[in-house]
């Protein structure tokens, strides 16, 4: 990324924070050290719309991997991008699932601050 990218990506940030919709998806980003699954599983994590949630499962049948809803979990945990890749719009059947590589309660909180964010529209 460039300075101008950096910079831009701040202020968008800065702004999805203060709680408008924000448009991350023209941003170019290097996922090239991640696996053809990993890449895949976050490259379909953006297309979820802002304010809205869908399931590991979801991800999975998604991107043509049905049953493969706990290594979509894993793929997720891995991501450099969060927030521009929007894993914390993916939740269990069961609930909010993990965020940030596990079940930390503070990230999970986290997790759900900014969905309600996303809500809030």
């Amino acid at each position: 990324m460039t300075d101008a990218n950096i910079s831009l990506l701040c202020k968008d940030l800065l702004k999805y924070l203060s709680g408008k919709e924000v448009d991350f998806s023209d941003y170019e980003l290097d996922l090239s050290h991640l696996t053809e699954f990993e890449r895949q599983v976050l490259n379909e994590t953006r297309n979820i719309p802002y304010g809205e949630t869908i399931t590991y499962s979801e991800v999975a049948y998604r991107i043509g991997k049905p049953g493969a809803s706990q290594a979509v979990g894993k793929a997720l945990s891995k991501n450099p991008y969060p927030i521009v890749i929007p894993c914390h719009r993916v939740v269990s059947k069961k609930g909010l699932g993990g965020f940030g590589g596990g079940f930390n309660p503070q990230k999970l909180e986290e997790k759900k601050k900014l969905i309600e964010l996303e809500k809030q529209l």
